[in-house]
């Protein structure tokens, strides 16, 4: 998942830039960095982070009740400084110049095919999870109303989202400048009402309702596929910034949008698992009730 894509090869000066990808790692192994791991430990840890929360509930709790908490604050922290290494020095530094030639543009829109068979991988374990819990008793004992206007209007403007975005896209490549950024920051402001609903929603459930992590298992798994599903579609969002503003610059042309297409599939990718989201944990709880 990369926008180093528009930029040629420079074994140069860096600017003074430190890129961990030459220097992090121990000599040897050439090409390699710290980010995505340090990332993806920080996202593993909101996980833990949840289930030491569920064990630090009822009772006679296995934990301290701030220990989750605390994981949960911890986690995000490494999360965020692995995600801002890993955009600053893989997509942003020496990267708003240049160009790719056709074999690297493919190569990188390969990368990010296997990339998001990873990301089917990651959901459809949430989602063998969610269908286990289903085979059990039915319903939960308290489950609130999910499928809500909200939910629908956020799932409407998720799926027009994917339609701006392809359309910015077919305006470039006929080197309609304006009207790829107008609709690119169309869909840029569409992702971030998404974003704010779904807060939104978690407020009313949790806040106002009482539905949190700590009422079972259908929480866990509710919480953990749309939590899951927001993280994909903040991070989305962020990319589609970074791209908006290279496109200020006038950095894309109808030859030059290898980043603009990564960064579509992968937006396309977050709206189809939203749909199926929608469909079997929405529809599918609110009608078996």
């Amino acid at each position: 998942m990369s926008l180093a894509d528009d930029t040629t090869e420079d074994h140069g000066d860096h600017g003074g830039h430190h890129l961990p990808a030459v220097e992090d790692w121990p000599r040897g192994f050439g090409e390699a960095s710290w980010w995505p791991f340090v990332t993806a430990v920080g996202a593993a840890g909101i996980y833990v982070a949840a289930a030491l929360f569920v064990l630090g509930q009822g009772d006679e709790p296995l934990v301290g009740p701030m220990v989750g908490p605390g994981a949960a604050v911890a986690s995000v922290g490494l999360f965020l400084v692995g995600l801002y290494g890993w955009l600053y020095h893989a997509f942003i530094v020496n990267f708003w110049e240049g160009g790719t030639d056709e074999h690297g543009g493919g190569t990188l829109r390969l990368a990010m095919i296997l990339f998001l068979v990873t990301e089917v991988a990651t959901f459809g374990a949430g989602f063998v999870y969610y269908f286990f819990i289903r085979a059990g008793t039915w319903p939960p004992e308290h489950l609130p109303h999910l499928l809500s206007s909200l939910v629908l209007a956020n799932t409407v403007i998720l799926i027009i989202s994917s339609f701006t975005l392809h359309y910015a896209h077919v305006a470039l490549r006929k080197n309609n400048r304006s009207r790829f950024l107008q609709l690119l920051a169309l869909t840029l402001g569409l992702g971030v009402v998404f974003i704010g609903g779904q807060v939104y929603e978690y407020y009313v459930f949790i806040v106002e309702e009482g539905f949190t992590l700590a009422e079972g298992a259908f929480a866990s798994a509710f919480f953990g596929l749309t939590g899951l599903h927001g993280l994909h579609v903040t991070l989305g969002a962020v990319l589609l910034g970074i791209v908006f503003v290279r496109g200020l610059k006038g950095q894309y042309s109808e030859h030059r949008h290898t980043s603009v297409s990564t960064v579509s599939m992968y937006w396309h990718f977050v709206d189809v698992v939203w749909v199926f989201l929608v469909v079997v944990l929405y529809v599918g709880a609110a009608a078996s009730l």
